[in-house]
């Protein structure tokens, strides 16, 4: 027990690229007490496990894990969002969205399923094959996949590309198998796949920077393009709340505010 422990610590301290002696004296132990911890020679308290996740920046669900693989109980909790303790914050989340309307806005859990919607996310979705809408519907897969929003994005490779480096990101700082896995799927889809010749097409693109990536998506004869906010829980304790993003989509050119207006007229 105490050995596992010292292993997933030692692996999160090697994920975030911290030397044994720069941690210990980060959280204030002797580097031979750390290393004891490291080894299963000794068994860390509960207060050093939340000490050198801080300093280690280990998500909730993971500090939990090494919470029981010392024999110590879970400090963090796991509730639906059904649950009747999460009502008001659903609502919340929920009331954010619906405010948004006309423009699309989504709440995603750990993997970019959404777990809510507003009406103009929910009429998107309506675009796509039911074998991409789930259960879960998954945001990655739905925008990568080439039945997906892939056939509708314009200059998919720019939008692509931030979603995989947004996908990798995530894969890094939670280190969560299920993340690594739908890495290598939507890695295989063809579209994604042939990204291989984006470099040289955005380098050479030319003209003033962008200022944010725009997410530009062809509807009809129309082109909609739009850039995105991603906002997050500032202070949870519940592994559900920490986990989700809200993702709220704008406007990036005068055009689409004005088409999006006649379509709500």
């Amino acid at each position: 027990m105490t050995a596992a422990v010292g292993t997933m610590l030692r692996q999160w301290r090697s994920h975030r690229s911290i030397s044994q002696l720069d941690l210990a004296y980060d959280v204030g132990v002797s580097p031979r007490h750390l290393s004891f911890v490291e080894t299963g020679k000794s068994r860390p308290s509960p207060a050093l496990l939340e000490a050198l996740s801080r300093r280690l920046d280990i998500p909730l669900r993971e500090r939990n894990a090494l919470l029981l693989a010392a024999g110590h109980a879970p400090r963090y909790t796991e509730k639906s969002l059904d649950a009747a303790a999460m009502e008001r914050i659903t609502a919340s989340v929920q009331r954010i969205l619906d405010a948004h309307n006309p423009y699309p806005g989504l709440a995603l859990d750990r993997m970019w399923n959404v777990v809510l919607a507003n009406e103009t996310a929910t009429s998107l979705a309506a675009m796509l094959p039911e074998h991409l809408t789930g259960p879960p519907f998954n945001l990655f897969r739905a925008s990568l996949h080439p039945d997906g929003f892939a056939r509708y994005t314009v200059d998919f490779d720019v939008w692509a590309t931030y979603l995989l480096d947004t996908l990798r990101r995530l894969v890094r700082v939670t280190g969560d198998p299920r993340l690594t896995a739908l890495e290598q799927e939507v890695g295989a889809y063809p579209t994604v796949a042939a990204l291989d010749r984006r470099a040289a097409r955005v380098s050479e693109g030319g003209g003033d920077p962008q200022l944010l990536v725009p997410f530009t998506l062809r509807a009809g004869e129309q082109e909609l393009a739009f850039f995105t906010t991603l906002t997050t829980f500032g202070t949870p304790r519940d592994i559900t709340l920490e986990e989700m993003t809200i993702e709220l989509f704008y406007p990036a050119d005068a055009p689409t505010e004005h088409a999006v207006a006649r379509m709500q007229g």
